[in-house]
């Protein structure tokens, strides 16, 4: 049975559909699917232990993101699939981040998530640790021989620098992937944040330099990222940590491309994208050590 057999033989459907595939994801299949007028997004995915995802988790944030007026509603689940609102949108860019006005947008979402998820939240939840998810992928990549083995020594004595600057953080309920296409802007203006997979527990930090760093901000931008969440500008010392985790960030973009490499047998190409990530993380890490 195809995919988009599976999506029919849903007993949800009220009758005969139409399925067009959603471009844009690289670890699971969507599709946009008409039914009796009105359209909903299916999304296809089995766990991932290779990168710490269930399913089971990405439900219950999704349900929640959604009951706080986050994310589109949560109509239908059943093994390997979810079924959401429709929201009439277009995903953000990178370039659309460095403009003011949809950056200021980006954050309130952003500060939302932080605020009212975590405290509406209940019930088993993981935590993100983006550290363990390092050590984690490191195993992985070395039991799997892979390609990057020899950078590894290197990359995870790096991994436990930052980790000793970031220090002890606060947790918050992050969403933990915010690249800019997660992020979309519908046609009354209202951004919704979609894609629950990586969802728990974190350090506001990591949310934070995720959506600087995966929309290269300008370091102008990238400030003014920061007084509009916190209301101020940061101090240096927060700024250190925030600059390590960061660079975190980067890293484990890089390092989820690794494994994707090995894993996935989805049609990208996880091969540029781990280079891409990897001369991030090497750029920010510069800069990181230059400031210090």
């Amino acid at each position: 049975m195809t995919p988009e057999d599976r999506v029919r033989a849903m007993d949800f459907w009220s009758g005969p559909v139409t399925i067009e595939p959603l471009s844009g994801g690289i670890t699971n299949l969507n599709y946009v699917v008409t039914d009796a007028g009105r359209q909903y997004v299916v999304r296809m995915g089995q766990d991932i232990p290779e990168h710490l995802v269930m399913r089971w988790n990405e439900r219950a944030l999704t349900e929640a993101a959604a009951a706080a007026g986050l994310s589109p509603a949560l109509r239908h689940a059943e093994p390997g699939i979810m079924v959401t609102d429709f929201v009439t949108s277009q995903a953000l860019t990178e370039a659309d981040l460095h403009d003011p006005e949809t950056l200021a947008g980006a954050v309130a979402l952003v500060g939302r998530v932080h605020r009212e998820l975590t405290s509406r939240l209940t019930g088993p939840v993981v935590t993100f640790w983006v550290f363990h998810v390092l050590r984690s992928y490191a195993a992985f990549l070395a039991k799997n021989g892979s390609p990057h083995m020899v950078r590894l020594p290197m990359l995870m004595t790096e991994a436990m620098q930052l980790e000793e600057a970031v220090g002890r953080v606060g947790l918050v309920l992050g969403h933990n992937d915010l690249l800019p296409q997660n992020i979309l802007r519908a046609e009354d203006g209202r951004f919704w944040l979609v894609d629950w997979e990586y969802g728990g527990f974190n350090s506001a930090l990591f949310d934070l330099g995720g959506l600087a760093s995966n929309s290269g901000l300008p370091e102008d931008t990238e400030a003014e990222m920061l007084r509009l969440y916190h209301g101020h500008d940061p101090d240096t010392g927060y700024m250190r940590r925030y600059g390590a985790m960061k660079c975190a960030s980067l890293l484990r973009e890089a390092m989820w491309s690794m494994v994707s490499e090995i894993s996935s047998d989805i049609d990208f190409d996880y091969a540029a994208y781990t280079a891409e990530n990897l001369s991030r993380f090497e750029a920010a890490l510069d800069a990181w050590k230059e400031g210090a």
